[in-house]
């Protein structure tokens, strides 16, 4: 079923590569200037489906998610949606996701690189008594990402217009063709635009409708360029055992009224003595620097990069910075290499 989509985007001038969840995804359309351009003038359509999709079922569903992540779930109706992140009990940060309410049930949207990880680790907290049902759906649909500011236009273009100007994380399931898609408000990265997921043997169909439409094919190697520029972090990054959502300046994804949770305490603490050591800040080079690279500041250490990718302004990254030294417009040495530290629009901490 997948195949076919692939076969598909082969025949758009698809190049592939395998993912981190080891599924083959395409790494450029060959393309790559027209995406991006489309992402900021246009629209683009973006291939997730190597993404995990993990659904969440039966009566304690809600309460379960709520007590093992950021956010509040119990606040939450079935076709809303909101990101969360999954800590562990010092609160050290091992996915950032997306969920979406259903009647029924609560969709995980989560990061290639630890869908099995979160399966097992969810399962080790559903107790004897509790209702809670995980199931891995991932080969069994399709996620795709629309971006850039003509998506409204598009979706309007077929018959379903009605999320524009939606909350984020907004969802409906749309008629597309002969296919039924959820579709949900954003992106994924802090550009306009919508989640769709759709089973896995009209993906296809699905990908060839918003093409027709006019939707610009972008591979994996511009997404985690916007990835970087943009701010969002991901697992094995900025978004390991040694970092919290607070350094990681995922606000959004933080209540701080919600009661117990898994990592709450620590959470709680850092934020009621301002406790957090480090933040993660946007980094303009003058040249290449390869991850890892430690981020200084007359000659004494302040950080260390996170990611780095090449962009159309010039060599970029993104940096942990020790919250005492400073954070935008800090002009720092990332190896030998001169930075200046700047923001991202994806991150939103209390000093952005």
């Amino acid at each position: 079923m997948i195949q076919e989509l692939q076969k598909l985007q082969t025949a758009g001038g698809a190049t592939f590569e395998e993912s981190a969840s080891g599924v083959p995804v395409p790494a450029s359309f060959g393309n790559d200037a027209a995406a991006l351009n489309a992402v900021r003038e246009g629209v683009a359509l973006c291939d997730r489906t190597h993404w995990g999709r993990i659904q969440v079922g039966d009566a304690d569903r809600l309460r379960f998610l709520h007590n093992q992540s950021t956010n509040d779930f119990n606040s939450l109706k079935p076709g809303q949606g909101c990101d969360t992140v999954f800590v562990t009990s010092t609160a050290r940060t091992i996915d950032l996701a997306t969920a979406y309410l259903t009647e029924d049930a609560v969709l995980l949207l989560v990061s290639p690189h630890r869908r099995s990880k979160l399966m097992q680790w969810l399962d080790r907290y559903i107790f004897f008594a509790d209702k809670v049902k995980l199931t891995d759906v991932t080969e069994k649909t399709a996620a795709f990402s629309l971006m850039g500011p003509n998506s409204d236009a598009l979706l309007d273009q077929l018959g379903a217009g009605a999320l524009a100007g939606q909350p984020y994380g907004t969802h409906q399931i749309v008629p597309l063709g002969d296919a039924q898609v959820r579709v949900a408000v954003g992106s994924g990265l802090a550009v306009a635009g919508y989640t769709l997921i759709v089973e896995a043997g009209n993906a296809a169909a699905v990908w060839e409708t918003l093409t027709a439409a006019g939707a610009v094919p972008l591979g994996e190697q511009c997404w985690e360029q916007l990835r970087v520029e943009q701010g969002r972090p991901t697992p094995d990054r900025e978004l390991t055992e040694d970092y919290n959502p607070l350094e990681a300046r995922l606000l959004q994804t933080l209540s701080f009224t919600k009661g117990c949770y898994i990592g709450q305490e620590t959470i709680a603490r850092l934020e009621t003595y301002k406790g957090v050591k480090q933040q993660l800040w946007g980094v303009r080079l003058s040249a290449r620097v390869e991850p890892g690279t430690v981020v200084t500041l007359d000659e004494e250490k302040v950080g260390t990069l996170t990611s780095y990718t090449e962009t159309a302004q010039g060599p970029f990254g993104l940096v942990y910075i020790r919250t005492k030294a400073g954070g935008a417009g800090l002009k720092v040495r990332v190896g030998d290499i001169e930075g200046e530290v700047v923001d991202v629009p994806f991150l939103k901490g209390e000093e952005s």
